[in-house]
């Protein structure tokens, strides 16, 4: 998956958004249920993901995703693919410890990116599926935009989202574990 963002012409975005446009144009979140083949939603907060995602680690994607630049927002593709990675409640808590513990300050968006990286070390990692079907659902999803570029819903909760977040839920029916 590390050629994952050269393989699709899709851009990643601020907040949510109610339907991605023809340039994708979501946040992480909502880019990561398409890729695992779910149906689109708009994720305002991570309790909007399918269980199959980690709350830990969706929680950082998200924070990643709206506090990043836009140039460096897209460093983020990559990752689309392996946040579908919950694990049993213990694992979740590891991770969460793992990425709270590294986040008590403000660091630079690379260094958010090695947190992302050492949390999706922790337990299970995403069964993703071959970068031509991700590619095939995503253009899918793109397909059926009908304006060029997607709208988020309102800058201002995009960012209150962000300060908030709950308890990790344990995997259950992820397209990607089938």
């Amino acid at each position: 998956m590390d050629n994952f963002d050269h393989i699709l012409n899709w851009k990643l975005k601020q907040g949510s958004h109610p339907f991605p446009g023809q340039d994708g144009g979501t946040c992480i979140n909502e880019a990561a249920i398409v890729a695992a083949g779910f149906p689109y939603q708009p994720v305002r907060s991570v309790e909007d993901m399918p269980a199959c995602f980690s709350r830990p680690i969706c929680r950082l994607a998200m924070q990643l995703n709206d506090e990043a630049s836009d140039a460096e927002r897209q460093h983020l593709l990559p990752f689309v693919a392996r946040l579908a990675c919950a694990d049993t409640p213990m694992v979740e808590r590891e991770r969460e410890a793992y990425i709270s513990a590294r986040l008590r300050w403000r660091r630079p968006f690379p260094a958010g990116i090695e947190i992302l990286e050492g949390a999706l070390a922790i337990g299970r990692q995403a069964d993703g599926s071959a970068p031509d079907e991700v590619k095939a659902r995503m253009e899918a999803v793109q397909t059926r935009a009908t304006l060029l570029t997607s709208v988020p819903d309102t800058p201002l909760f995009a960012k209150i989202k962000t300060w908030f977040g709950a308890k990790e839920t344990a995997s259950a029916g992820c397209p990607l574990d089938e």
